[in-house]
């Protein structure tokens, strides 16, 4: 059975790079980009971030501070990034 208090410190971690992940599908389908690779690489992408966040949870508890951080900055900045090429700057 999971602990899901294991993952409490990344909630908002969880949360932002979910709407980060739907920010970047959307841009893939603006950039006319076959929907079935896209679908496929996305969901292979969120297979390796399971196994990832699974078992890379334990040692990065520790961490969890810092982690939540520079995710957030990343999260930010592809944000912004995607705001600025949709306005075509």
């Amino acid at each position: 059975m999971v602990n899901l208090k294991d993952y409490a410190p990344f909630t908002g971690l969880l949360i932002f790079g979910n709407i980060e992940n739907l920010i970047l599908a959307s841009q893939g389908a603006v950039a006319h980009v076959d929907p079935f690779i896209l679908s496929v690489l996305s969901i292979i992408a969120v297979i390796i971030w399971l196994l990832i966040g699974t078992y890379g949870t334990k040692m990065a508890i520790k961490y969890a501070d810092y982690i939540e951080i520079f995710g957030g900055v990343a999260i930010i900045i592809l944000g912004i990034q995607s705001m600025l090429e949709a306005m075509g700057l």
